[in-house]
């Protein structure tokens, strides 16, 4: 017989969720349903726009500062070497006080230190507030995720999954368009600054919508039991990492093989596109729109896929096309034909990040819904935080020549080292999809345990509707 993961990677015929199930449940949804959604939505989408704001720019800033394309990707790596700080800084804060006031400082505090980007003048004071970014930049997911999908049906929560991560998507395709049109004219740092007022503007828009119903119950059965203390949750998260150690290291090995594969792919395309490729800023950029279209396609199909196939066999599935796709990502030289690849690649990176929300949020001891999944997720991206300067690093030692300007010239081979970094993180991401734990279909309302074991006095259960329906009244 094989093993026990091999076995479960489907769900159980009765987790599985009909088209009429699906359409019934968002009918179901009430207006603050929608408000938490697509509030933690905006608020992913905005952080989306202040991160890749670097990537797009990374040739304009070499010029600035006088730095190689090595030297700017060290603030890439800054800011996800820090984002794992944030996330436990305002994960533990959110899931102490709550989902809205820690997301909304989150964001404004995001949007002081993208502001103070657009005023630098020296590399170090750029250095310096890319790595305070990536501390504030941590926290936005896992408030993001907690607060969007926790008070959802289960039947929803594998296409919302998908919808959310792609809010990232959303964030990078509007920071490219900016990049098309006002960095044209006005410069890097208007790219900048406009992500400092979109994130401003989600700020707002979080501050107007209520507190999670899901969290305000929690806390509710906390003040009836008397451990609603700071003392007690500390106690609480001691319990929470003895018992469940092994799910945190599942959970990093995974989001550490992912980031590798997302970052890998996306934060140096465009640099790759305009050196080794030879395109113009602005065919790269379209490019690099065009990929991330394939990105959201990919995101919010796998995300509704998993909630009938199961969030490891969707991962795996969505992997295996990355590795097919690859040599259409690097081996052609036209702009039709590489837009192409990078539509095709993007769809299955996304795509597997696509179920990632709910199978982190799924897999997650309750009591600790935003500080496990965003802590897992900025460990990783922790680990993955060289992939930038590994590929740079990589073209600075392994060469090709092209055709510019009629002359043959040497520039890095950006194409072989990713098809040989993305190919090797695909097969580690698959090795590890396999054997991290799955909890599909598991109903967030029936568990208040801080330790995440299953609460046995059903009486006191009640469903997110209900809380909902209460905190409306």
């Amino acid at each position: 017989m094989p093993p026990r993961f091999i076995r479960e990677l489907i769900p159980r015929r009765e987790t599985r969720t009909s088209l009429g199930g699906v359409v019934a449940a968002l009918k179901s949804l009430t207006w603050v349903q929608w408000a938490q959604f697509w509030s933690g939505w905006l608020a992913w989408a905005c952080d989306a726009t202040d991160y890749v704001a670097v990537s797009l720019t990374v040739p304009l800033l070499s010029t600035q500062f006088g730095k190689s394309t090595s030297a700017i990707t060290t603030a890439l790596t800054l800011t996800l070497l820090l984002r794992s700080v944030g996330a436990v800084i305002f994960g533990m804060i959110s899931d102490r006080y709550g989902r809205k006031w820690p997301l909304v400082v989150n964001l404004l505090l995001c949007c002081v230190i993208e502001l103070g980007t657009g005023f630098v003048d020296t590399y170090s004071q750029f250095l310096v507030l890319r790595a305070l970014f990536g501390i504030a930049m941590g926290g936005i997911w896992g408030l993001s995720a907690s607060s969007a999908l926790e008070n959802l049906p289960v039947e929803l929560r594998g296409l919302a999954s998908g919808f959310l991560q792609e809010g990232f998507i959303v964030g990078y395709i509007f920071a490219a368009v900016v990049n098309l049109t006002l960095v044209a004219q006005y410069g890097w740092r208007s790219l900048f600054w406009t992500g400092a007022g979109v994130t401003f503007f989600a700020a707002i828009v979080r501050a107007l919508v209520p507190e999670s119903p899901f969290f305000l119950h929690v806390k509710e059965q906390e003040k009836e039991k008397g451990t609603d203390t700071s003392q007690s949750f500390l106690r609480k998260t001691k319990e929470m990492l003895k018992q469940h150690w092994l799910l945190c290291i599942y959970g990093v090995l995974l989001m550490s093989g992912l980031n590798f594969l997302s970052h890998g792919s996306q934060d140096l395309f465009p640099t790759y596109l305009q050196i080794t490729k030879g395109f113009s800023a602005h065919d790269a950029t379209v490019a690099t729109i065009i990929s991330n279209c394939g990105a959201f396609v990919g995101g919010a199909m796998a995300g509704w896929v998993s909630q009938y196939i199961g969030r490891r066999v969707t991962i795996i599935c969505c992997v295996l096309l990355v590795g097919v796709f690859i040599p259409l990502w690097v081996l052609p030289s036209s702009f039709s034909a590489l837009s192409a690849g990078g539509f095709c690649v993007q769809v299955g990176v996304q795509g597997a990040w696509g179920v990632i929300p709910i199978q982190l949020a799924e897999m997650s001891p309750p009591a600790f819904r935003a500080t496990f999944p965003g802590v897992v997720y900025q460990l990783g991206n922790m680990v993955a935080a060289a992939s930038a300067q590994i590929e740079a690093t990589g073209g600075n030692n392994l060469k090709t020549t092209i055709m510019e300007n009629g002359v043959l010239t040497v520039v890095p081979d950006y194409a072989t080292v990713q098809a040989i970094f993305i190919g090797s993180v695909a097969i580690f991401v698959i090795v590890i999809a396999l054997i991290v734990p799955e909890k599909h279909g598991s109903h967030f309302e029936d568990t208040d345990d801080a330790s995440g074991d299953e609460a046995t006095d059903h009486k006191s259960q009640i469903s997110c509707r209900e809380v909902d329906e209460k905190s409306s009244a």
